[in-house]
């Protein structure tokens, strides 16, 4: 049903200010550059070997009701997390395995992308019901240039080279656990209380999910993005990389889990909070 992660998105007033932002952080250039026309969207996708990263943001003359609603998000929350998408190989077997397993979801839909270079692409979406996800945009795509896309042009040690784990907050880890286990049939690798707080791991390809129990939640309060974790090869030149082009950054510390070391942008870059790890047991498995 479900065979990898497929990209995590970042809504953004400017795109190409954004992907040239994005381009240091991750230290590669965008995949991928272009627009969906009829959504009245532009977008740039930096692939990252296990998943892409999405910015996403309204044509600035575009009259499209995304792009109004898009322009309305924006305005209210800001620049951030605002979606995440895991891929199938088949969007119809996809819904109806979800419509078994009593997910609500909208039927599959046939999208179009046109590249800057005048190319299109074609991909297949549906999207997970606001009350299933408890808020939260949640999408599965089938898209026959998963692969192409998700391809590192450049794996040097100082290079993002995966996309490591994705992080949501939530008043109701049980609802979550139904959701993403029995509901979308993710694996659940470890349920543990850690820091006072409840926390579910699904693996999805090689990106984890990790659900967050926030206490300062109350029950009706919707799921929320919180930030991502990219992993790398070398942390120190990373780190010296990163300080060097002028990004505020933590001193490099020690992991949760032996062996790791990480450090974060301590001013998030487009709204999203950012971990950068080195984890040695995890090395080329980005794929």
């Amino acid at each position: 049903m479900i065979s990898h992660f497929d990209h995590l998105t970042v809504l953004v007033h400017d795109v190409d200010a954004a992907a040239e932002a994005y381009a240091i952080l991750l230290g590669r250039p965008a995949s991928w550059r272009g627009t969906h026309p009829e959504l009245g969207r532009k977008t740039a996708l930096f692939g990252l070997g296990n998943a892409l990263i999405e910015l996403s943001g309204p044509l600035p003359d575009a009259m499209a009701m995304e792009a109004e609603g898009l322009r309305a998000h924006l305005a209210a929350h800001g620049e951030g997390l605002s979606a995440l998408a895991f891929g199938t190989g088949d969007a119809d077997a996809c819904s109806s395995e979800l419509r078994a397993r009593g997910v609500r979801a909208t039927p599959p839909e046939q999208g179009q992308a046109r590249g800057l270079d005048g190319s299109t692409r074609s991909y297949r979406a549906l999207e997970l019901s606001p009350r299933t996800t408890r808020g939260l945009p949640v999408l599965v795509v089938e898209r026959p240039d998963a692969q192409q896309l998700m391809a590192a042009s450049d794996n040097a040690p100082d290079r993002a080279e995966a996309l490591d784990h994705v992080v949501i907050t939530t008043a109701d880890p049980g609802a979550a656990l139904a959701l993403y286990g029995q509901g979308l049939g993710l694996r659940l690798a470890l349920d543990k209380e850690m820091f006072g707080s409840r926390r579910l791991f699904f693996r999805v390809g090689r990106v984890t999910l990790e659900v967050v129990e926030d206490p300062k939640l109350s029950g009706e309060d919707k799921d929320r993005f919180f930030g991502a974790a990219y992993r790398v090869r070398d942390l120190e030149a990373t780190h010296a990389r990163l300080r060097q082009a002028g990004l505020y950054v933590s001193d490099v510390r020690s992991g949760r889990k032996q062996g790791t070391g990480v450090f974060s942008l301590r001013d998030p870059l487009l709204g999203v909070p950012t971990l950068i790890i080195r984890d040695p047991s995890r090395d080329g498995a980005s794929l």
